[in-house]
């Protein structure tokens, strides 16, 4: 598998933001909505159908936001967030007793969501980047840590799939009780990005949509500036 390199990994979630600034910015050259393409929300049955369509993406959002607050609450947000790669330990508890990295599977799915607010290539750069990005931080991480911890999570690989997830747990629980509170705390602008879409579901305003995902933005860089003010109160 593709590796990323040391900058990659530091600068995860900045090139991630950059990937989405580029998708939409591609409205100035291709400027029909992905879902718009198929259907003119100009006529009740159009309206119908794109609030189908918006709602599924409302529903990968709730999901990723979940899977992520899930594995936060056993991760811990302050390591999901880090910019250091943490291969200390494994973790084998809640979401990681099915798959190895729900972080990233929510990452995607979060990508997939919001793709569908994007422009036809818009939609095009955000998955397809997303998934070489993902594909290339995986497999940094899981080589640092099949290094620092041999055999151990070599087994763990065996038996935990990479990324589609197992409906039953695959390995026994260790009995590390979840931290919830901090999780949601973390994980605040991935519920924001859902409430952003189901809000758009609802108006099919682009005016509602650019304020919601705005103001989780906004969450998002207040919670970076927290966590580099308590590092750098700490260190």
């Amino acid at each position: 598998m593709m590796k990323a390199t040391q900058f990659e990994f530091r600068h995860r979630s900045l090139l991630n933001l950059l990937q989405f600034w580029i998708a939409f910015q591609l409205y100035s050259f291709d400027p029909i909505n992905v879902v718009w393409a198929f259907f003119h929300w100009d006529t009740p049955r159009g309206i119908l159908l794109a609030r189908f369509v918006f709602s599924f993406a409302a529903l990968l959002l709730a999901l990723a936001a979940g899977i992520r607050t899930w594995a936060a609450a056993y991760l811990r947000s302050e390591v999901v967030h880090d910019t250091n790669l943490h291969a200390d330990k494994i973790v084998a508890d809640g979401p990681y007793r099915h798959v190895r990295n729900p972080l990233y599977l929510g990452t995607f799915l979060m990508t997939l969501g919001m793709g569908f607010l994007a422009s036809r290539s818009g939609f095009a750069v955000l998955v397809v980047g997303a998934a070489i990005r993902i594909a290339r931080l995986v497999g940094r991480e899981e080589e640092d840590l099949a290094n620092q911890q041999g055999e151990p999570y070599l087994e763990f690989c065996r038996r935990i799939p990479r990324f589609i997830p197992s409906l039953f747990a695959r390995v026994s629980a260790s009995g590390q009780q979840p931290e919830w509170g901090q999780a949601f705390r973390g994980e605040a602008t991935m519920w924001g990005f859902f409430v952003t879409m189901a809000a758009f579901t609802v108006t099919l305003r682009d005016n509602v949509a650019w304020a919601l995902g705005g103001a989780s933005l906004l969450i998002w860089f207040g919670r970076n500036i927290a966590v580099r003010t308590r590092k750098a109160a700490h260190s």
